[in-house]
């Protein structure tokens, strides 16, 4: 008897969310008439982050009328970026979209972003929402954000927050997503090694149902994770260059500072001329903290190097239930 093949996955589309029952029915059926237009083998991952309302419900009943839709349930709330990790661990199509659930990222943009990441050979493409129907108040924070990531990343896009993003398969099994890195994944993927990263004007639309999951202090996040990335980036692999280096400097400014004032004070008291007590100085008391300073910050970083080799994978959600046919290696 012939084993029947497969046919591999072209596309996986990972839509995280929370509390968007509303547009699940009508975001599904448009996906779903795109990639039967486009002639695609794909599969549909919708990430429940813990909502309160019957978005998973909703996620059964279009898992029942569309084959292609798999489900992941968390117990409750964990954030985006978990919510893509757990989505990048069980997809399986060669090109990776991840899309907003709320019907403000248009699916008809996907043929192209496919097209980018297999025939331009783009490591990752991400949109640009280049004329945003958000209020001005989400606007211009975001205008300065995208700005201060491009001065500090050296990657020239134009939005990294877009939620509509494609990815080659090999970068989504390559990186890790935790805390609030999803914003900047582009910069994680760089320092993967994938280097060709590109961009697309989207279409942004209104939002249709519901409201903004995001309030002000996502601004503030936003700045100190970038922070994050940027230090994990040039140093998480190797702390001790980091802290090292800087425990190395101001011990040895604080030490040769101390040698000089006793240096100098015995020189004045030999020659008896007119001098100071060492400990009257209160110069030598920061030198003296810069020395014990120093001292921390060298500790700091071999105890970062330590913990740096023997930890285990820092990623573990708890995942409820699990709809259709997804990877049950989630929690590594």
């Amino acid at each position: 008897m012939l084993k029947m093949e497969t046919k591999a996955l072209d596309i996986s589309v990972v839509v995280p969310l929370l509390n968007e029952s509303e547009s699940l029915p009508e975001l599904t059926g448009w996906i779903d008439r795109v990639m039967r237009e486009g002639g695609f083998a794909y599969e549909v991952i919708f990430v429940d982050d813990g909502s309160s309302d019957a978005s998973w419900s909703v996620i059964k009943r279009l898992s029942e009328q569309y084959p292609a839709v798999r489900g992941i349930k968390f117990r409750r709330n964990y954030g985006k970026s978990a919510a893509l990790y757990c989505g990048f661990e069980a997809a399986e199509g060669e090109v990776v979209i991840t899309m907003d659930a709320d019907l403000q990222d248009s699916p008809d943009e996907i043929p192209e972003l496919y097209r980018m990441i297999r025939e331009d050979g783009y490591d990752l493409v991400s949109g640009w929402k280049k004329r945003r129907k958000d209020p001005i108040g989400k606007r211009w924070p975001s205008k300065i954000f995208n700005a201060t990531a491009r001065a500090v990343s050296g990657i020239g896009l134009h939005d990294f927050n877009c939620g509509l993003k494609a990815y080659r398969r090999q970068v989504v099994k390559s990186i890790e997503v935790y805390g609030e890195m999803h914003r900047y994944i582009p910069i994680l993927a760089k320092k993967a090694g994938f280097s060709k990263i590109g961009e697309k004007v989207v279409h942004h639309r209104a939002r249709k149902y519901g409201h903004s999951k995001f309030g002000w202090e996502r601004a503030v996040k936003g700045y100190l994770d970038l922070i994050t990335v940027m230090f994990m980036s040039r140093f998480g692999t190797s702390p001790m260059y980091f802290f090292g280096g800087l425990g190395t400097l101001m011990f040895l400014f604080g030490g040769v500072a101390v040698i000089i004032i006793i240096a100098q004070k015995l020189y004045r008291q030999s020659h008896s001329l007119v001098f100071r007590a060492v400990t009257d100085q209160p110069l030598f008391y920061l030198c003296l903290l810069a020395v014990a300073l120093g001292v921390m910050l060298f500790l700091a970083g071999f105890l970062g190097e330590l913990i740096n080799r023997g930890s285990s994978d820092r990623n573990r959600y708890l995942v409820d239930e699990r709809l259709g046919d997804v990877k049950e290696n989630l929690n590594r």
